[in-house]
């Protein structure tokens, strides 16, 4: 019944977006572009018990999204589409799982290629939009996952509001996930679950206040249906030092406990995230502390969906129970230098105080990184970026590995 419910509304806005009368209007303004990611990645397992010396993969993906214009009148209606898309150049059965692309058990090999497409419904009035269909939402309490090859996606229905000036309004309900190794839509469990522990769906709100230029305050509240309950606040201010520095400060506070009928059971965890990056010209330095409390780690969703809200938030996360963090940080713009297009970015993250259990040792981990990227800024490849990305992880219980990933995008803008 909800479903028919679901699909009745989608073809409703849809029927009035193509009408005759008000097709010009929804044509006008519409977008076609084609997202292209050539992917590498290469894991090296360090530890002596791994279950694999060696995983990784080669990739093509594309992600065509259409997003129309709206109709004309004070209720505007539109329509955007979304076909992702990944073809397996180089990776067989030696080298994978690999967290990259979908692993077929009967053949004990990744899959060839896989992809998958929605539909997104919207409707507008004045400053307020609703959306139901496919979302990609970069909020608190929901995040996409666009750091392997396809992008994780939900399914749902979305209102944002911003009729009054320096606020903002989300509001929704998530009852599908589309994870990066999948090609199909799934219900929501947590990750580490069954998908016999599911949700019947993520309902949230949230507000954002802009208090002046360079203070703001957020709020979100989260519900998973009969797993968990999860409120953030988080206040941010950037701060003119003079002499050209700046300074940003950062303080995120999440507090997830148990929901309904508690389909994984209790949940005891909180987080409290303190960041300051410090700027001056092409460079920036970045201190950031993160304390777990509780006895659970921070429930994260189906398909290790990631959290960057958390200011550690990294390849290892940073989020095990009782997990005490920092991180320090260093970027570098090379614009000043004359190389317009080329950034880099070094990192250190150490966490301690890792509950394993009862009469376990507290478990140690952490985690280097270095980013270079470039996009090109003149001729026939204008556009392109090319990223290279390492890591190395250690571990006094779990695993280690050193990991490359080589990364060429570019958006073909068809119209």
């Amino acid at each position: 019944m909800i479903a028919s419910v679901r699909i009745g509304a989608l073809g409703a806005l849809i029927t009035l977006s193509l009408s005759p009368g008000v097709r010009a209007d929804f044509v006008e303004g519409s977008q076609l572009t084609l997202g292209l990611r050539n992917f590498y990645v290469d894991r090296d397992f360090k530890q002596k018990d791994a279950p694999k010396s060696r995983v990784g993969s080669w990739s093509q993906g594309f992600d065509l999204i259409y997003r129309s214009g709206y109709t004309d009148g004070p209720v505007q209606f539109g329509l955007d589409t979304f076909s992702q898309f990944a073809y397996r150049l180089d990776g067989g059965g030696g080298r994978s799982p690999d967290s990259v692309l979908p692993y077929d058990r009967s053949k004990g090999e990744p899959v060839r290629d896989y992809g998958r497409s929605g539909v997104t419904g919207k409707v507008r009035v004045s400053r307020t939009e609703l959306r139901v269909g496919e979302q990609r939402p970069t909020l608190p309490v929901a995040y996409i996952d666009d750091s392997r090859q396809l992008m994780t996606t939900y399914e749902g229905a979305t209102v944002e509001s911003r009729e009054w000036d320096k606020l903002t309004l989300n509001a929704g309900r998530f009852w599908k996930i589309a994870t990066r190794e999948s090609s199909n839509k799934e219900d929501i469990f947590l990750f580490g679950d069954s998908p016999s522990q599911h949700s019947d769906g993520l309902n949230f709100a949230g507000v954002r206040y802009e208090f002046t230029p360079t203070l703001n305050g957020t709020w979100y509240f989260g519900q998973l249906e009969d797993i968990y309950r999860q409120h953030y606040v988080a206040l941010a201010q950037t701060l003119d030092l003079g002499n050209g520095f700046s300074l940003k400060n950062d303080v995120r506070y999440f507090h997830n406990s148990e929901d309904g009928s508690e389909l994984s059971g209790r949940l005891d965890n909180r987080s409290l995230g303190l960041m300051s990056a410090l700027r001056k010209g092409a460079s920036t330095y970045t201190l950031g502390y993160q304390r777990m409390y509780g006895d659970d780690a921070y429930p994260l969703l189906n398909g290790y969906v990631p959290q960057p809200y958390l200011v550690n938030w990294s390849t290892l996360g940073f989020y095990k129970a009782e997990e005490r963090s920092w991180q320090a940080r260093y970027d570098y713009d090379f614009a000043a230098m004359g190389m317009p297009g080329l950034k880099m970015m070094v990192r250190y993250l150490r966490g301690t105080d890792i509950d394993r259990g009862a009469n376990l040792q507290d478990n140690v981990e952490s985690e280097r990184n270095f980013n270079i990227s470039y996009v090109v800024q003149h001729g026939p490849l204008k556009g392109v970026a090319l990223e290279m990305r390492h890591i190395e992880t250690q571990a006094r219980y779990g695993a280690e590995f050193d990991e490359n990933r080589l990364i060429a995008t570019y958006t073909w803008k068809l119209f």
